[in-house]
């Protein structure tokens, strides 16, 4: 969250968005990312948990 609120900072104050990316070790698709964000979003799972087969199961083999 720190990086994300420096790299902002600092190309609002007139760092090119290359330069951030040199200065702070990370790519230039990265700071182009942190500046079409405001917050950074969080985490989010692409597909649904998978249960195991045999969940439906559980009960009788306890």
């Amino acid at each position: 969250m720190e990086l994300y609120l420096r790299v902002r900072l600092a190309v609002s104050e007139g760092m090119t968005q290359r330069q951030a990316a040199k200065h702070f070790n990370i790519s230039r698709d990265s700071v182009a990312k942190m500046l079409s964000y405001s917050t950074p979003p969080g985490y989010q799972r692409r597909s649904p948990i998978r249960r195991p087969k045999l969940d439906a199961f559980v009960s009788t083999i306890d």
